[in-house]
C-alpha cells in the first residue's frame, strides 16, 4: 500500500464513524489526525502481519554479489523525495 492511497480523517470524525473507517482500513490505510497532524494509522490485520513479516526478514551481507553491492553503492534517492530527509531532523 502506498501512503498516497491512505484516507485521512480527523480523530473526531474517526470516533463518530469508527465502523466505517474500520471497513475502509480493510483495503486502504486510514490516517487519523489530531490538531491537523497525522498521529496514527489504522491498517487491516493482514497488512499489519505482512509488514511484521518484512520487519523480520534478514539478509546477510555476505550473501550479496559484487553486482548487488555495486548497485547499492550507485543508488541515489530521486530529488522528488529529498524532503523525506527532514523526517530525520527530530
Amino acid at each position: 500500500m502506498r501512503s498516497s492511497d491512505a484516507v485521512t480523517v480527523s480523530s473526531a470524525e474517526f470516533h463518530r464513524n469508527i465502523g466505517k473507517y474500520q471497513d475502509i482500513a480493510l483495503t486502504r490505510p486510514v490516517a487519523i489526525t489530531k490538531n491537523g497532524r497525522e498521529r496514527t494509522v489504522l491498517l487491516s490485520a493482514d497488512e499489519y502481519a505482512r509488514l511484521k513479516r518484512r520487519d523480520r526478514r534478514v539478509l546477510d551481507s555476505a550473501e550479496l554479489s559484487q553486482q548487488q553491492f555495486d548497485a547499492i553503492r550507485a543508488a541515489r534517492v530521486p530529488t522528488e523525495f529529498a524532503r523525506l530527509d527532514r523526517e530525520l531532523d527530530d
